[in-house]
């Protein structure tokens, strides 16, 4: 397929805002949600190893890793959209068509992720008290992975088959005969599926290294916990960072010719080194770490790090699709909207800003205190700006919904 058919796919209407803006958000947004799909893989492999045990420091973290996975599915399909909606705006010839090839599988995604989550509820709501006793229905938890993981499997298809638009038509219609079921899944990198899911390791090390220095902060009592959580953190951090590394080098050596600039480019060293300081930081930092912020400036670094991931993930997608293929997402038309992009970065920082920072408060401070919590003054006036923004936000969306309807 050709640059012009390419460039004739586009939504004529243009986009409301310079497509540099949605890459930038793409990558930022892209960034947080494989976090909290790391940090779920992460947690959720941990309840595995500790909810069936007879250590109950172990059947411990098991209940606290549950709580943190189930939240991080949350978060990570919340964020998820976001991804999404940028990659359509300006990879919309791409991204279409790779949905259409495989519609079955987009439809499936949904039901699936329902699914996945639901089996991970119910091993919750059989394991209230996992700290008293070892779990039961284990194969909920393993149904739950297995499925989730299912659904990362049926993005990463999606994403990549969006970079072979020189395979489409024989995907559609292999032998000149048309398959319109869209039940097939056309092309994937197995190495590279492996090289973000092995991510889930340090990065689920970097997240215990955060919550050992904040159970150090409420003063806890067992040194015994404490210990497991620093052995658990230094093992996923060197050794699922070693097993991350192994699957980055067999995705760079096994990158198709069009691709295989990316290999030793400026953004793949800088990502590599970026995860290799994550990785080596705990051990660099020693007994700092349960110091001030240094404890959270490991799982800081990384966040860091996994930004510069998703930036190079975005320039190999850019460069391949602008080099192999002639098509320029920078090009794209701009029809400027003031009124959605000021809603959009309003909503994002000024209603997001004001509400997650007050959640995170309340959870920070109630998590440090010993006995009942009683949020200041201050804190309190924050929630209730935090109601009362999101009550005006409704407000305005139905108020301009009315507006366009009767105008």
């Amino acid at each position: 397929m050709n640059a012009e058919m390419l460039l004739a796919l586009r939504d004529p209407a243009g986009v409301p805002s310079h497509p540099l803006v949605f890459l930038l958000l793409g990558v930022l947004t892209f960034a947080l949600h494989i976090a909290a799909v790391q940090v779920m893989l992460g947690a959720g492999t941990l309840v595995l190893s500790g909810a069936f045990r007879a250590d109950v420091r172990w059947r411990r973290l098991a209940a606290a890793m549950l709580a943190t996975s189930k939240i991080a599915v949350s978060v990570a399909i919340v964020i998820g959209v976001a991804p999404l909606l940028f990659v359509q705006v300006v990879y919309d010839p791409f991204w279409y068509t790779s949905n259409v090839l495989s519609a079955w599988w987009v439809i499936g995604f949904i039901v699936i992720l329902i699914a996945g989550y639901s089996a991970m509820y119910g091993f919750y709501w059989l394991n209230e008290d996992l700290r008293a006793r070892p779990a039961r229905g284990g194969w909920l938890m393993v149904a739950s992975l297995a499925l989730l993981l299912l659904v990362g499997w049926i993005m990463h298809v999606l994403s990549y088959q969006m970079l072979w638009p020189e395979q489409w038509r024989e995907w559609y219609a292999p032998g000149g005969t048309v398959d319109a079921s869209g039940r097939t899944l056309h092309a994937y990198s197995v190495a590279r599926f492996a090289f973000f899911i092995a991510l889930a390791a340090p990065v689920t090390g970097a997240w215990l290294v955060a919550v050992r220095r904040y159970l150090i902060g409420a003063q806890e009592a067992d040194a015994g916990y404490l210990a497991l959580l620093q052995r658990l953190s230094q093992q996923l951090l060197l050794g699922g960072g070693a097993v991350a590394v192994v699957a980055g080098a067999a995705w760079m050596a096994m990158l198709p010719e069009k691709m295989a600039w990316f290999l030793g480019s400026a953004p793949m060293v800088l990502a590599a080194a970026m995860l290799v300081l994550t990785v080596l930081l705990p051990s660099a930092l020693g007994r700092r770490l349960d110091q001030g912020g240094w404890g959270y400036a490991v799982f800081g670094v990384g966040a860091v790090a996994l930004i510069v991931v998703a930036a190079a993930r975005e320039w190999l997608r850019y460069v391949t699709l602008l080099g192999a293929h002639g098509y320029d997402a920078m090009t794209y038309r701009v029809n400027f909207d003031a009124y959605s992009t000021v809603t959009f970065f309003a909503t994002f920082a000024i209603v997001g800003g004001v509400v997650l920072g007050w959640l995170l408060t309340v959870a920070w401070q109630a998590g440090q205190t010993r006995g009942t919590y009683t949020p200041s003054p201050a804190v309190a006036r924050l929630g209730r700006w935090s109601v009362a923004l999101i009550a005006l936000w409704i407000v305005h969306y139905f108020a301009i919904g009315a507006w366009v309807m009767v105008r």
